[in-house]
C-alpha cells in the first residue's frame, strides 16, 4: 500500500477516537475496523485535536450527504477516496444506490470489512482518472470528496469535475482542500507526512476546479460551532483556536458545487 492509500488510517483512527467518547459521530464500525487494523500511527497523527478535527469533518459531510439526498432523491451517492470511511452506514442508503470509491488495494483492504448489495458497491478507481465512471449507473449524482482534493492538482479536479459534468445531468459536489498557503506549511508540519506523504496540492479561487457546467457554487462552514460545544472547557477553547479560528480558514476551506 502506497503513502497516500496509508492516509486512510488517519481519518480512521480519529472517528473511532470520537466515536469511543461519544462525541461528533456514532461509528461503531470505524471503532471495530480501528481496532483490528494493526496499523500504528505516530506522533501528530494520533493528537487527539487532530481527531477531533476529524470527527467533527466527517459529521459536517454526512450533514451535507444527508440533505443532497433529500434534495435529490433520484441521485446515486458517490463517495471517492472512501479509505476505510463507513459514511455509508452512518448515513444510510435511504432508496439511494451508493457507490465507494478507492484505489484498488485500498478497496481490497475495504472488503473484509464491507458487503456489497444491490444499493452498495466498491469499485476500484483513480480520481485521476475517470474510466471508473463507466461502472456507475445513474442519472444524476450527489459527490463526496472528502480529505481526497489535496492530493490532486488543481487541473486533475478540473478534469474529475468535467468527467462528473459529461457523466451525468446533475451533479452535486462538496470538497475540502488546502489553501496553497496550507499546502507550503504541509511541508513543515502535516500528519501525512507521518505516513510518508511528501506532495500535497492547495487552491485559494475554488473556480479553478470548474468543469462542464459544475461550477463552484459557496463555501460553507469547516468548524461548526454547534460541534465546537460538544467539547467543555480548556479543551473546547484550544480546539476552536487550532481548527475554527482565522488562522485556520488560511490552511483549509470546504467548497460546493454544483451542476
Amino acid at each position: 500500500m502506497d503513502s497516500v492509500n496509508k492516509t486512510m488510517y488517519i481519518p480512521l483512527y480519529g472517528k473511532s477516537y470520537v466515536s469511543k467518547k461519544g462525541l461528533f459521530i456514532q461509528d461503531k464500525t470505524a471503532e471495530e475496523i480501528w481496532d483490528k487494523a494493526e496499523f500504528e500511527l505516530k506522533g501528530r497523527s494520533k493528537s487527539k485535536w487532530l481527531a477531533y478535527y476529524m470527527g467533527v469533518r466527517a459529521a459536517v459531510f454526512d450533514n451535507w450527504t444527508k440533505q443532497q439526498m433529500v434534495a435529490m432523491p433520484d441521485a446515486v451517492v458517490i463517495h471517492i477516496g472512501c479509505g476505510l470511511d463507513a459514511r455509508v452506514v452512518r448515513v444510510g442508503t435511504n432508496g439511494h444506490i451508493w457507490y465507494d470509491v478507492d484505489f484498488e488495494d485500498v478497496i481490497q483492504e475495504r472488503q473484509n470489512f464491507f458487503t456489497q448489495s444491490e444499493v452498495y458497491k466498491m469499485i476500484a478507481g483513480d480520481a485521476r482518472d475517470c474510466s471508473w465512471l463507466d461502472s456507475v449507473s445513474g442519472k444524476n449524482a450527489i459527490v463526496v470528496m472528502e480529505g481526497v482534493a489535496m492530493y490532486l492538482s488543481t487541473e486533475q479536479m478540473q478534469q474529475l469535475t468535467k468527467s462528473l459534468s459529461a457523466r451525468f445531468n446533475k451533479v452535486a459536489l462538496l470538497v475540502d482542500t488546502y489553501t496553497t498557503f496550507g499546502a507550503k506549511m504541509s511541508k513543515y508540519k502535516n500528519p501525512v507526512k507521518e505516513v510518508g506523504v511528501t506532495q500535497v496540492y492547495g487552491v485559494d479561487d475554488p473556480t479553478l476546479y470548474n468543469g462542464g457546467k459544475v461550477a463552484f457554487v459557496c463555501e460553507h462552514t469547516m468548524i461548526p460551532q454547534q460541534y465546537i460545544n460538544q467539547l467543555k472547557g480548556v479543551e473546547k477553547f484550544i480546539f476552536a483556536k487550532l481548527y475554527a479560528g482565522g488562522i485556520s480558514k488560511k490552511l483549509y476551506r470546504l467548497f460546493e458545487f454544483l451542476q
